[in-house]
């Protein structure tokens, strides 16, 4: 008996824990294998782009991370953390000095710590915190200015000194029954708003300012960068507001004082061994938590301000804040991440702060509730839509959280959990988002694979692929928007001719125009000119075997030597790279049979294959790994031309294979463009 079975859509990568599920929707549409091919958000699989060849790293022998530094979609960086250094990569090229050398900035920073390293960037300005090293800024101030400095969060303003007070009674009489007390402030404007400096010691004087006409004239040294001065008088012990001048001195002819305002105060912020561990920017205030003595706390920036944490005695809203969060469990908050409200991860649990009180988070108003017992590991959260997406601390799954109106809070949920197997021995790393032409989480892991989750949770999208490179092992991942696409740069630690190096290599744009375009090659190099059969400049591959696209057609694979290859025909466009095999599995075939088995405990044998491609050159099918055919596809092109890329359905004969799963392989082992849309199988059982 025949039967036809159809496979429309491919939502990823599942367990062989699920085999048994064929009730499950994902089973239905999953796949047993998905290595090198990326899913798409509308159910197609293509094969993935490979990854150009950018640089090799500055230590061979020393991992090195990738962060992204986006000032804008059109004005981006990626920043190469190493061993006490960063250098700057944008566009598939490193900044370089006038002498060809790589313009790089020196970091306390070592290479056991750099994966440790949390931050937030605000236009040119990128915080970097790590427990065991002061707070950092890095500025770009222009295309080689770039400047690593320690944040202080004291006034940059020093307290007026010699600050005295005279008595001048005008004609009255000497009378010492009342003693006033002053103290004055710097005041600088800056694009922060006012700074105001810590106040100056007290000056007293005994006196009875009563008196018709009597005053006290209050005189102080000018201070650096001041542009005016205020001035505070003590009643009841409180120092309250009396006036403001430029100049260096004032008059208090008995003015009241305004207790509301009060000179600001400051507290020693982070001390050395005491470095926050989180930061983010949030309602107007940058945000720290996690210091390792003190694991549970959190202080945020006054409002509008990047670095004055002062306050006031009466508070008022918009001073510095610093509270404690109440928990069971004493874990070091490890990361703050800004939402319709601001979360706070440890690496047990995860709390909401919110206000408590108001419509904004003020001193006074603040709570923390938690939210999940699901904690984070050290891996830094993505932000997607209005959803975190964070590595867990324990079992390493990545872990969807959002917000939910039913439960009125945050609820997470595991997007591993059809898909556990790729978790088993390995954990997130690093990860990335890149959400053009299609959302996609990338994880560099542990076991130095690549995973990829097409991500769309307002589809239901959730699909999980693999991807490995040849001699290879991804260490360090970073996204940002170059021309129309995000764009994945990784750190790739590889073995060439016998010896360890590191490259940092840049995922190639999909879309392409012509098949001499299209890139799927790892390491890999483009030339374009004139008509050669030598192509140099390979000396990184050197002994490595290379797939090559010449003009759009594939040539034998070649050996490079002396850094170069010889190519068999003259050609004007060459993509030039380690190959890449990428290949899928169905999953165990699930059919309608009478006696209800669903096609378990049958023999089958599937021994012919439809598939539905779209722009698509070069495919191998066949019922397991070893045992493929090709799909011929040439039609009417020219002798010595490519085959065109088809759209269409190819039909392939199979020899028979009688197996218990009725699975099917298909690989791409070429350099070419592949998008699988849907199968279709004729099923012998």
């Amino acid at each position: 008996m025949t039967i036809r079975t159809l496979q429309s859509s491919f939502t990823g990568e599942v367990s062989p824990s699920m085999y048994g599920r064929i009730d499950n929707d994902k089973y239905r549409s999953g796949l047993a294998v998905c290595r090198n091919f990326i899913c798409l958000p509308q159910g197609p699989v293509q094969n993935r782009s490979g990854f150009a060849f950018v640089r090799q790293a500055k230590h061979a022998d020393r991992p090195s991370r990738l962060i992204a530094f986006e000032f804008s979609s059109t004005d981006t960086m990626i920043l190469e953390f190493g061993h006490q250094y960063i250098r700057f990569h944008s566009r598939g090229g490193t900044l370089l000095n006038a002498n060809g050398t790589p313009y790089e900035i020196a970091t306390p920073y070592s290479s056991d710590d750099i994966f440790v390293i949390h931050y937030a960037q605000s236009a040119d300005v990128m915080t970097l915190v790590h427990p065991h090293y002061p707070v950092k800024e890095l500025r770009r101030y222009g295309a080689y200015d770039w400047r690593l400095i320690d944040v202080t969060f004291n006034s940059p303003l020093s307290p007026p000194g010699n600050v005295s007070v005279e008595y001048v009674p005008n004609g009255n009489e000497s009378d010492s029954r009342f003693t006033y007390k002053y103290k004055v402030t710097a005041v600088q404007d800056s694009d922060e708003g006012q700074r105001e400096s810590a106040p100056s010691a007290a000056a007293s004087v005994s006196c009875n300012l009563w008196w018709d006409n009597a005053l006290n004239r209050i005189t102080w040294s000018p201070v650096s960068g001041a542009a005016r001065y205020r001035v505070y008088k003590s009643t009841a012990g409180v120092f309250g507001y009396i006036g403001e001048t430029e100049g260096t001195s004032f008059e208090d002819n008995r003015v009241d004082a305004d207790d509301g305002i009060t000179p600001p105060r400051y507290d020693a912020m982070f001390t050395p061994g005491d470095y926050p561990s989180a930061v983010a920017y949030f309602e107007q205030r940058r945000c720290f938590a996690g210091t390792v003595k003190r694991p549970q706390f959190v202080w945020m920036t006054r409002s509008g301000t990047e670095t004055d944490m002062a306050y006031h005695i009466p508070v008022v809203d918009d001073d510095r804040i610093k509270f404690k969060i109440a928990a069971q469990k004493v874990s070091r908050l490890k990361h703050l991440a800004p939402l319709s409200q601001l979360l706070a991860l440890s690496e047990s649990a995860i709390f909401r702060l919110s206000p408590a009180n108001s419509d904004v988070i003020t001193p006074e108003s603040v709570s923390a509730k938690p939210q999940v017992y699901q904690g984070a590991s050290e891996v830094q959260p993505l932000l997607i839509r209005s959803n975190l997406i964070y590595a867990s601390e324990r079992g390493g799954h990545v872990i969807e959280m959002g917000y939910n109106w039913q439960q009125g809070g945050f609820a997470v949920n595991d997007l591993c959990v059809f898909a556990p197997h790729l978790f088993e021995r390995a954990r997130v790393k690093d990860m990335a988002l890149a959400l053009s032409p299609h959302p996609i989480i990338w994880c560099a892991m542990t076991d130095g694979s690549l995973l990829g989750l097409t991500y769309m949770p307002e589809q239901a999208v959730s699909a999980w692929h693999r991807h490995d490179t040849i001699n290879g092992a991804f260490e360090s991942v970073a996204v940002v928007p170059e021309g129309d696409e995000d764009i994945l740069y990784a750190v790739v630690r590889r073995t060439i001719n016998g010896a360890t190096v590191r490259f940092i290599e840049r995922m190639h744009e999909r879309l392409y125009n012509g098949l001499e375009n299209c890139f799927h090659v790892d390491a890999g190099a483009t030339y374009e000119g004139q008509e050669t059969q030598t192509i140099s400049g390979l000396g990184y591959l050197e002994g490595c075997e290379v797939a090559i696209l010449a003009d759009g057609a594939v040539l034998p694979r070649e050996v490079v030597r002396n850094g170069k290859i010889t190519l068999e025909v003259p050609a004007k466009k060459v993509q030039v790279g380690l190959p890449i095999t990428s290949e899928i599995q169905t999953l165990p075939l699930i059919v309608n049979l009478q006696d209800g088995s669903f096609g378990r405990g049958h023999q089958k044998n599937i021994n012919r294959v439809w598939m539905q491609v779209y722009q698509s050159s070069g495919v191998f099918v066949g019922p397991n790994f070893e045992d493929l055919t090709e799909a011929k596809q040439r039609l009417d092109e020219l002798y010595g031309e490519p085959p065109e890329p088809l759209s269409t359905e190819i039909d392939v004969p199979l020899p028979g294979s009688w197996n218990a799963s009725g699975q099917l392989v298909l690989r791409q082992k070429d350099p070419l463009p592949l998008t699988l849309v849907g199968i279709t199988c004729d099923l012998a059982q």
